[in-house]
């Protein structure tokens, strides 16, 4: 389905910079873009085309799904391109056994997909997926009349849709875990008769997230109303039409590169990702523009410029918490304390990253203080260590641009990185290279 990934070694031993980093990065097509692209084109009347996609472990369980269901998703990695032959807002299979790995978009997507199909389906993944949340998602489903449940009683998967063709309906649903139970149902909602209206328990997290999901069903021309994010409309009847779709280089990626040369006081431009992106994750750059970093931004590309010191921040990062990790990789190089507040649902992703994250500043030698919404990270002096990476994406890549910035840093399980970001080590080394 994809390109085999690169092959990777128990341990990789981040090799420190000896001068600023300059480098102009390309970066992967975004998952979160890629991943919503997918089952959207599904659901399109007519052969859709997806440029710029991401290849990596999560978009492919999403491919892998989808062809499961009937659904035609044609593979070409070597141009970055699924072709998706949707099938006008059907299930074409009446039953199917999905495993998603550890990709929370597959699996919280699918479920609500599967809501439109008519038959009896299962969704499961690996052992972390099965400690990962999605009773809320199945609480609004059944509110509208499916039988959805988790099969091992605890609200995580596996999960098993008994479906009937969704007609659609009202729902409640709690939005303080993940956005993405949001996006799911709101993916769905064109394509039931009676159209969708969500009301919204607490205070949505992850709001850009919504804003991108609204905008790829856009593209794919269906509509959506909400009232401050605490009430959503979608009208039934519509139909999605098959178009040719540009993916977004992934902003989240872009972030662990922007922090490169905020730590090392060098300069990275990154295409493709400018002021008209649709990604909230790029707003990690204002972030970076607080701590003393000089941003430009076009319609093109964003430019960050590190400074000579890094300033003390204390931010907010629920609508970016895809990048408290990057942040807190190099806030122990600030002149002042870091604090990241509200961000408590990133402990049920693919590790508790709070937890995770603190554990490994501390291992290093780093002050810092855990919160049940965050950290704080204190100036320290790092000294050399191996980090952990608890399976997750994210810490590896986030901890190896403080690698690049301190000597003595090593990254354990550094293939973690397939799960979004299959070729970062080669990225991060012709992004160095010169600086070395």
């Amino acid at each position: 389905m994809h390109a085999a990934p690169p092959a990777y070694p128990d341990e990789v031993a981040v090799a420190p910079v000896r001068a600023p980093v300059d480098a102009d990065v390309v970066v992967p097509g975004s998952k979160s873009d890629t991943n919503r692209a997918l089952p959207i084109a599904a659901l399109a009347d007519g052969t859709s085309v997806i440029r710029g996609a991401l290849f990596s472990d999560d978009t492919h369980y999403m491919a892998a799904a989808l062809n499961a269901l009937g659904i035609g998703v044609e593979a070409t990695a070597a141009d970055d391109t699924f072709t998706v032959t949707g099938a006008g807002g059907r299930l074409p299979a009446r039953a199917a056994s999905l495993f998603v790995g550890n990709s929370g978009t597959t699996a919280r997507f699918l479920t609500a997909l599967l809501a439109l199909g008519h038959g009896e389906y299962l969704v499961d993944g690996v052992a972390r997926m099965r400690q990962r949340p999605i009773q809320p998602l199945l609480d609004a489903l059944q509110q509208l009349g499916v039988d959805a449940v988790s099969l091992s009683g605890t609200g995580c998967p596996p999960v098993r849709v008994r479906a009937r063709s969704l007609r659609g309906g009202q729902t409640r649903l709690d939005g303080r875990e993940s956005s993405q139970f949001l996006s799911a149902l709101l993916m769905i909602g064109p394509c039931t008769p009676d159209g969708l209206v969500i009301e919204i328990d607490g205070d949505l997290v992850s709001k850009p997230y919504v804003d991108l999901t609204r905008a790829t069903m856009a593209a794919f021309g269906a509509r959506l109303e909400h009232d401050g994010y605490r009430r959503f409309v979608v009208p039934g009847g519509q139909t999605y039409r098959a178009t040719d779709y540009r993916v977004e280089p992934d902003a989240s990626a872009a972030s662990y590169f922007f922090a490169l040369a905020a730590a090392t006081g060098g300069r990275v431009r990154v295409a493709g990702l400018g002021a008209r992106s649709v990604q909230g994750d790029l707003r990690f750059v204002e972030v970076l523009a607080r701590m003393g970093c000089t941003v430009t931004m076009t319609d093109a590309a964003t430019e960050v410029q590190g400074p000579r010191a890094l300033c003390g921040v204390e931010v907010d990062m629920n609508g970016i918490s895809d990048t408290a990790q990057t942040l807190a990789a190099i806030a122990p190089l600030a002149t002042g304390p870091v604090a990241i507040r509200n961000v408590a649902h990133i402990r049920a992703k693919e590790t508790d990253r709070i937890s995770a994250v603190v554990t490994e500043l501390r291992r290093l030698g780093v002050r810092v203080e855990e919160l049940p919404d965050g950290l704080v990270v204190h100036p320290s002096p790092v000294r050399p260590g191996r980090v952990e990476t608890y399976d997750d994406h994210r810490m590896a890549m986030s901890f190896a641009v403080l690698g690049c910035a301190v000597p003595g840093i090593r990254i354990a399980n550094p293939g973690c990185v397939a799960k979004t970001f299959p070729r970062f080590w080669e990225t991060l080394e012709r992004t160095t290279a010169a600086a070395r």
